[in-house]
């Protein structure tokens, strides 16, 4: 895990202090709205519904247990008691008041945590696989690169006021892709060529929103060294040529499809032959960057047989197979914690549960855990020998269900009960689903799922691209929900049909039961959702969800 320099920790307090002087003015009235908004929005507060909203910076989902007892310490003393786990893997506070909220920077910096480029049209929290370094068949450990990202965009000068937000993911899976990296402003993708050099593939003009798009190739193969000069060639590309009129015409994916993917490569190109020249990326320094994930020091222990454990708890059974994921390691595990509880939204979590959870890291694991894309958080280093013992205390505290990855695994933005921009409630109807599908035995017979729910075209709950997609939207002052089918956020990245006009919220459990019996009547041997839908289209999907 990468820590902070005598260098990061400084400029960290000094942002912590410059940012309560603008605070205090802009209370003081010194401050206009219009001058306080940028200055907040890249401290990562929000003004929401109800009350400010604090997004702190998760880089790539890493944290230690030290940091999550300080978030629940916060939720506590500043908040209502909980925090909430966004896509971007970041977490939020809903509740704080804006004269707290530099104290709360203040206090996390003492843990190296901050909210810096949270959010204002900046390079955003870069973002990857939440397993990354500890599943088989990585071409390397992307967490490395995420660093080096973090350090390059963190108060770049240059790219402080883009034309809109920009967001990067990372992965070096080929066989799954958790990142959503097809979904991205900028995607790189870990490769080795025929030499078996380790570089990147480029990808860009991916994102959700009013206009989803599915990102292109540009670059087909960069040397590692390279990567920090052609990010920088593209973002200058976008800085210069994207559109500052339109904020929802502005992203770079607009940019890309207006130019083409050929032209826009071609011009990042250019610019790319003058980056190259000051910013290639020393090989001493692409060696400290890797020794900062140099992996734990794993003991040797074998493989478990549970037959006995199994056969006097099948819950432990069920949560062992469904929850727990092939770690790299012989005898360990990687746990994932789900966060989606019946009466709980999704992604919210307590701040007895994060002291529960970070317990539980020094206990078991080597003191860090993972925030999720999926809203959930993962223990990635447990020994198998210790996974019964971690189950029981999940259990006791109302974190062992286990359906990761089924369809009340449900990714989920906080729509209208916070967010000033929701048409509709997301929460009410993730319930509501989570409630007519709280059978196991159910979900697992229905397969592997992503249901996914957002409250508006700003698509913060990934709508688009959940195999079930559920958006939002206002119908005259009333809230109804869209239906979209078939999206798909891996290798195979896949944009959701829209199934037909909206329905109105109350009736959402029983279009989505429609839904999944129409799956279940046309599906062959052991097929997910998502190939069924690929091979019989929308129309019986359609016929029975509005007969």
């Amino acid at each position: 895990m990468y820590l902070y320099t005598d260098f990061d920790q400084q400029l960290i307090n000094e942002r912590v202090a410059q940012f309560r002087d603008q605070t205090q003015r802009y209370l003081a009235g010194k401050l206009t709205e219009d001058e306080y908004r940028p200055l907040r929005l890249q401290n990562g507060l929000y003004v929401q519904r109800y009350a400010p909203m604090l997004r702190i910076a998760v880089p790539y989902g890493l944290m230690n247990s030290k940091q999550l007892r300080k978030v629940s310490e916060l939720a506590k003393n500043y908040d209502r008691g909980y925090a909430h786990i966004s896509t971007r893997q970041n977490i939020q506070f809903n509740w704080p008041a804006l004269e707290d909220v530099p104290e709360m920077l203040a206090e996390l910096a003492t843990v190296q945590m901050h909210a810096i480029q949270t959010s204002g049209n900046c390079i955003r929290n870069t973002t990857t696989d939440q397993y990354a370094g500890v599943v088989a068949g990585e071409v390397a450990d992307p967490r490395p690169t995420c660093e080096l990202i973090r350090q390059w965009s963190t108060f770049h000068p240059e790219f402080a006021f883009l034309p809109r937000k920009f967001k990067i993911a990372v992965s070096a899976l080929s066989e799954v892709d958790r990142a959503a990296v097809s979904f991205h402003d900028i995607g790189v993708y870990i490769v080795k060529n025929e030499a078996g050099e380790i570089g990147y593939q480029i990808k860009v003009g991916g994102g959700l929103g009013r206009t989803p798009i599915i990102g292109v190739v540009i670059r087909e193969w960069l040397p590692r060294e390279d990567l920090i000069a052609y990010l920088e060639a593209v973002l200058r590309v976008y800085n210069l040529h994207g559109r500052r009129d339109n904020k929802y015409k502005a992203r770079i994916k607009i940019l890309v499809k207006a130019l083409t993917p050929a032209v826009f490569a071609e011009k990042v190109e250019a610019e790319f032959q003058h980056t190259v020249k000051t910013l290639k990326i020393q090989a001493d320094v692409l060696e400290k960057m890797d020794q900062e994930f140099f992996p734990f020091s794993y003991q040797n222990y074998a493989d478990e047989d549970f037959s006995e454990v199994f056969a006097e708890h099948p819950k432990f059974k069920q949560w062992l197979n469904i929850n727990t994921h092939a770690h790299k390691v012989k005898g360990y595990r990687v746990v994932t914690i789900s966060l989606k509880r019946a009466g709980v939204a999704p992604g919210d979590i307590t701040s007895e549960e994060m002291n529960v959870i970070a317990d539980l890291a020094d206990q078991y694991t080597f003191g860090e855990l993972r925030t999720t894309h999926e809203q959930n958080i993962a223990l990635v280093d447990v020994p198998q020998k210790d996974l019964f013992a971690l189950w029981q205390v999940l259990e006791q505290n109302n974190l062992a269900r286990a359906h990761i990855g089924f369809i009340t695994d449900i990714i989920c933005c906080p729509g209208g009960d916070f967010c000033s921009l929701a048409n509709a409630k997301s929460i009410p109807i993730s319930e509501a689903i989570s409630r007519r599908f709280d059978d196991l035995d159910t979900v697992y017979n229905l397969g592997h799922i992503d249901l996914n729910i957002s409250g508006c075209m700003n698509a913060c709950g990934h709508h688009h691209v959940g195999n079930i997609g559920i958006l939002g939207v206002d119908k005259k002052g009333a809230e109804f929900y869209q239906i979209t089918l078939g999206g798909n956020a891996d290798h195979d990245a896949s944009l959701g049909d829209i199934l037909g006009p909206s329905f109105a919220a109350e009736v959402i459990p029983d279009v989505i039961d429609e839904i999944l019996n129409t799956y279940l009547d046309l599906r062959l041997d052991n097929e997910e959702f998502i190939e069924t839908y690929r091979r019989v289209g929308i129309q019986p999907f359609k016929e029975r969800a509005y007969a």
